[in-house]
């Protein structure tokens, strides 16, 4: 157990999984089970919630259809990224997730523009879900084992990126179902009450006859990596646009055009311009893995960038990460080396994710 952003948090389930390895396999094999409930849960009411939310971030909200989510980004007015969330539209309200370490500064940031936003006549309010917790199920096996504690409904219609409230059996309270994750596989999100969650974790557990197991933060990071997936404030922080992170594909299209976000000029400046640096995904053919901190160089020696996150991949068995060079260096299959304990080991830039995707679409 390891203290993060307030909460004790689990690296691993020794005794009972194994270790990280193990863990990280049982999410690509079978299922795991994530214990979430630190992240942030906000939900958005009120006439005029749609526009406000959608000048805060770089999705258009008013193209979602309802029931649907959306990753998107959070920007500040000097254009740099302040979080990423994942954003549900419902009729009558939006559903908003935002990172455990940004939560208290997302609520200062939200409030202050809601204040201004509200100070015109508009209506939006804020509740901050502080009864909730949130539980993911991910990988191959986690549909199965989900459908058989989720009464009246069939999960077969909630496609990736969608949601829905549903019944639990055994359970007097509604759950909210989101099929989303952060490991690649696919996988759900429950938002469930706090004074329900123990029970529906065990429930989820019997329910798997097994093949659902604990999984812990150092599993969840190589499986997000190997995903190619950000985390705040290693890969992500205030002074990165959105561009400059390979981020451009959460830009709605009508944004890129006209802006409405808050530091827009910068992402649009990017956009036409192109970005002094681009963060990058990178393979080790042998050797240990790069961590962060870790310096970028180009094949005569030269520092290029910074290492952000790195791991050893499980599944390709070699060291893969992500970080940022200079925009010259950023083509797939670039030659680069990494100054690793003294010596420079080869390595090239890679497509990203790693390992290939298994979203339920």
């Amino acid at each position: 157990m390891v203290p993060f952003a307030g909460y004790e948090m689990p690296v691993e389930y020794k005794e009972k999984t194994g270790g990280v390895l193990k863990e990280h396999m049982q999410c690509r094999n079978s299922a795991a089970f994530f214990d979430v409930s630190h992240m942030g849960q906000l939900r958005f009411t009120g006439t005029d919630r749609v526009d406000f939310l959608n000048s805060l971030v770089v999705a258009d909200l008013h193209a979602l259809k309802s029931h649907s989510a959306v990753l998107s980004l959070m920007t500040n007015v000097r254009g740099g990224i302040i979080d990423d969330t994942i954003i549900t539209k419902f009729s009558d309200h939006i559903f908003m997730v935002v990172n455990a370490g940004c939560k208290d500064k997302d609520l200062v940031h939200i409030r202050e523009q809601l204040s201004l936003f509200t100070s015109k006549g508009k209506s939006v309010t804020l509740q901050e879900l502080t009864d909730r917790s949130l539980l993911a199920i991910q990988g191959p096996k986690a549909a199965a084992t989900v459908q058989k504690v989720i009464k009246d409904l069939d999960l077969n219609q909630v496609k990736f990126m969608t949601a829905q409230y549903a019944r639990v059996n055994m359970l007097s309270t509604d759950v909210l179902v989101s099929r989303c994750g952060y490991t690649g596989e696919d996988g759900f999100e429950l938002s469930v009450l706090s004074t329900h969650a123990e029970k529906l974790a065990d429930l989820l557990m019997a329910a798997s006859e097994g093949t659902l197991m604990p999984v812990g933060l150092g599993a969840r990071d190589s499986l997000r990596l190997e995903a190619g997936l950000c985390l705040y404030g290693h890969d992500l922080n205030e002074d990165i646009s959105p561009i400059e992170a390979s981020l451009a594909w959460t830009v709605a299209a009508s944004k890129k055009q006209a802006g409405g976000f808050l530091g827009d000029q910068l992402t649009l400046q990017h956009l036409a311009k192109g970005p002094p640096k681009r963060r990058v995904g990178f393979a080790l053919a042998s050797g240990p893995s790069a961590r962060e901190g870790t310096r970028i160089l180009n094949s005569a020696g030269q520092p290029i960038g910074t290492v952000t996150s790195g791991t050893f991949s499980p599944v390709l068995k070699h060291g893969v990460g992500m970080g940022y060079v200079e925009t010259a260096y950023a083509k797939i299959g670039t030659e680069i080396k990494l100054e690793v304990r003294g010596k420079q080991l080869a390595a090239q830039v890679a497509k990203m994710p790693f390992v290939p995707t298994r979203y339920f679409k």
